[in-house]
């Protein structure tokens, strides 16, 4: 004969999101009244035995727990549900003259406490906040699960990349020409290439051609081709880099290094179409996507007379601003993995993880060349060293020990110093980085980037303390 459903085990309360853990009967029943006539079911649980099952079949959002029960402490599933990683929110239920054990259960993950005899209201309120910072947890982590960790060659999560791929993704399919922007090492080309593979033209060819790399003599017939005998060495008619692009895309990476005449030149090309190789009168009908790339601000290249403005207004319809590195956050720890393990399996080696001291040092370092940096980086620790971790100390023999101060930061931390007494006293760490960044944000006129910048930190830690502070 079946025994009869108690009441953690009806099938009504099993899509509960409030488990009551409490001993005394009369307790748990006022606790659930309360919860029932503010339009909230919850399931009850005597012992802790019992806590533990319900926890396992119903896996409720809300935990309201008494840390004394008859056959385990209340403490002891905090501490399961914490070995588990279980991340419902747990409201401790106890007395007043128990509170630093409830300090003891909030530092093994419980989330608030309740100090008994308490209100109805007091128990409401405190569990409608704990739902609704679980809701809100689970939007966070829904929103996450939607960003994309890798966007065609690129890998990265951080809100600037996430940008980048919107963008990338908006305009592939258009025939705009597309003007990349961003520090060398960050990854334009790449940003190049994913446009190229998203749009309608992928099945064609992606050339590309990087202005800053060729003779300023040669340019002009790498781009348009040239025939037999246009000039010395031309020994045979050769198709350029526009021909070989048709009906697919032309990358021109370093695009501001381009020559003025030539800039006149291929200006009449993105206007016409028409492509006239060197030491031909014969113009060649050709159909590509024009993408461009440069390290440098444009519209100042315009200005100082070293860009031609009209071609600036062809080429800089969609532009697409790359960040640096050190402006990605945990982005770096994303790629640093990454690369590990490919040169791992190029070198033959066993590495397999990043020690915390070395993710830290890649946190920190200030990346000037950018993600090409970090690749030089990875690959030489992996063939210097034998896995299985990449430590601080192979780090150090490759980028050197931690950076000297710069006058700049000498001259912020001066100025700190400058506040503070002699008396020798010692103050809390947290107090002096704060001076520290307030200064230095006052010393720079209020610009946190710049600040960010002159103290070789990424500028939003300095906005996350900021937020902390106010």
């Amino acid at each position: 004969m079946a025994s009869k459903s108690s009441p953690e085990t009806t099938s009504k309360q099993n899509n509960s999101s409030i488990l009551i853990v409490e001993d005394s009967p009369t307790l748990a029943l006022t606790y659930r009244e309360y919860l029932r006539q503010a339009g909230h079911e919850a399931i009850i649980a005597d012992t802790g035995a019992k806590a533990v099952a319900a926890i396992a079949d119903n896996k409720p959002q809300v935990i309201l727990l008494d840390l004394k029960l008859p056959d385990m402490e209340g403490i002891d599933i905090l501490r399961k549900l914490k070995a588990e990683q279980n991340d419902a929110r747990v409201i401790v239920i106890t007395a007043h003259g128990s509170v630093k054990v409830a300090v003891e259960a909030m530092q093994e993950g419980a989330s608030d406490f309740i100090l008994k005899p308490f209100a109805a209201e007091r128990l409401i309120t405190t569990v409608r906040n704990n739902l609704e910072i679980k809701r809100l947890a689970g939007l966070v982590e829904q929103y996450a699960g939607g960003q994309k960790k890798k966007f065609g060659r690129f890998i990265g999560i951080s809100p600037s990349m996430q940008a980048v791929y919107r963008m990338i993704e908006d305009c592939a399919s258009s025939k705009a020409s597309v003007f990349v922007m961003g520090p060398s090492g960050t990854g334009k080309e790449l940003c190049a290439e994913s446009i190229h593979n998203q749009s309608p033209r992928r099945e064609r060819a992606f050339v590309a051609l990087n202005c800053a790399a060729i003779p300023a003599n040669l340019i002009e017939s790498e781009i348009f081709g040239h025939k037999k005998g246009a000039f010395t060495g031309a020994t045979a008619d050769r198709d350029g880099a526009a021909v070989a692009a048709d009906g697919g895309t032309l990358f021109l990476d370093e695009i501001c290094e381009m020559p003025l005449d030539l800039q006149a030149k291929l200006l009449r090309f993105i206007q016409t179409g028409d492509v006239v190789p060197v030491g031909s009168n014969t113009p060649i009908k050709v159909n590509v996507r024009f993408v461009c790339a440069t390290n440098r601000n444009p519209w100042e290249e315009v200005e100082a007379g070293r860009f031609r403005e009209d071609l600036y207004y062809r080429l800089h319809v969609v532009p697409i601003h790359v960040p640096p590195l050190a402006e990605r956050g945990q982005d770096v720890l994303m790629i640093a993995r990454h690369m590990l393990e490919t040169y791992s399996e190029e070198e033959e080696k066993n590495f397999t993880e990043i020690t915390k001291e070395a993710e830290a040092r890649l946190l920190a370092h200030s990346w000037p060349g950018n993600v090409r940096e970090l690749g030089n980086v990875i690959q030489s620790a992996v063939v210097l060293n034998d896995g299985p971790e990449l430590t601080n100390e192979m780090l150090d023999r490759l980028m050197g020990p931690a950076r000297r101060r710069t006058e700049r930061q000498t001259q912020i931390i001066g100025a700190v110093d400058s506040g503070l007494s002699n008396s020798g006293a010692i103050e809390p760490l947290a107090i002096v980085e704060r001076r520290v960044i307030e200064n230095a944000i006052k010393i720079c006129g209020g610009k946190v980037r710049l600040a960010a910048k002159r103290l070789e930190v990424n500028p939003s830690t300095l906005y996350r303390k900021l937020k902390e502070w106010s």
